[in-house]
């Protein structure tokens, strides 16, 4: 059991397991690392697939797993209500299609704010469009609930291309770095890109932040006091050691700090990467089941009646899990036909 010196300050540390565990408003965050091999003709892995199985493969055999996936890895056409979901991704591409008949292709740096509001579909498929090296793919999926006033808003598609986030590089005493790349919210005088207009994380007063933080190796860093009623996660999740408030906290654990207090991060022996999730909760009752969350059970029954009497739209693809050609680049396809070609 790691020993809490600073009971004023950490809440909790506790053991990342997948899907890691969020506090409200934020209601689940996955984190993709898979080194998925060289592609093949199709954008799949040059690799066999004996073994695996496919369509609910989760297997970590050879450190990659091909998720829902049956050619490309992936979670093809699914569909979601009530809540956001925000896709950061490091490295590696992803290839998105929904039923509001947007489309896109991002990779790193990049990130992907989707509001499901009232309903929509959508695919996530992880190309591998390199066929002469290895195609690694890491990055997070976060979903952020929405209160009830809003769940039913409708379902809206953003892209927060990577030249649109500000990172944030300061140095210590020893003049080593610390990089705070802010996704969404503020830190010192940057802020985030403008995120959806119903999201929780729009309202100024719910000071929402999701930002990734790289510390180097024997660095010091203080995060900086936010306002008392907001919930504050950090996860640990690449390196060996961290102290947070003079408190060591090895690799892959996620602790839970005080909001309104300051909070001393040094990177031991190694470098560190950790995520934030902060915000203000919602504070309302949570129904979840599957790819649905509400507030009662009756809203979650009415869910899955709307999607299967309207598909929340239909499908406008001839394929549940499409996939772009391989030299598309980077660009999006709104719902108004806008389209955005990045590179």
């Amino acid at each position: 059991m790691i020993k809490n010196k600073h009971d004023n300050i950490i809440e909790s540390v506790t053991a990342l397991s997948f899907p890691w565990q969020t506090r409200d408003p934020f209601l689940f965050c996955a984190y993709h690392n898979d080194p998925y091999p060289a592609g093949n003709a199709d954008l799949g892995p040059a690799a066999s697939l004996a073994g695996r199985q496919i369509g609910q493969d989760f297997d970590t055999r050879n450190g990659w797993r091909m998720y829902h996936g049956d050619t490309v890895p992936g979670f093809p056409q699914h569909p979601h209500r009530g809540f956001e979901t925000v896709t950061v991704v490091n490295q590696g591409y992803v290839d998105h299609a929904d039923s509001l008949g947007a489309t896109a292709r991002f990779g790193p740096g990049d990130v992907q704010w989707l509001t499901a509001g009232k309903g929509i579909q959508h695919a996530e498929m992880f190309p591998l469009i390199h066929e002469e090296q290895n195609n690694p793919l890491e990055m997070f999926q976060v979903w952020l609930n929405l209160p009830a006033a809003d769940k039913m808003v409708d379902p809206h598609f953003t892209m927060l291309w990577r030249d649109s986030i500000q990172t944030v590089m300061q140095g210590d005493d020893q003049g080593r770095n610390t990089s705070v790349r802010v996704v969404t919210g503020n830190y010192l005088d940057r802020r985030g890109p403008q995120t959806p207009p119903n999201s929780w994380a729009t309202k100024d007063d719910a000071h929402v932040n999701i930002w990734t933080i790289d510390i180097d190796a024997g660095a010091s860093w203080t995060l900086p006091a936010t306002v008392p009623e907001a919930n504050r996660t950090l996860y640990f999740y690449a390196g060996d050691e961290i102290e947070v408030a003079d408190t060591t906290v090895p690799v892959d654990h996620l602790i839970a700090v005080k909001a309104d207090a300051e909070v001393r991060i040094h990177a031991v022996k190694q470098s560190a990467r950790l995520l934030l999730l902060e915000g203000r909760p919602i504070g309302e009752p949570v129904a979840h089941y599957g790819p649905f969350v509400m507030n009662t059970r009756e809203e979650l029954e009415q869910a899955f009646s709307d999607y299967h009497s309207t598909g929340f739209g239909g499908w406008p693809w001839q394929d549940s899990a499409p996939v772009h050609e391989r030299d598309a680049g980077r660009f999006a396809v709104h719902a108004d036909g806008k389209k955005e070609q990045i590179g």
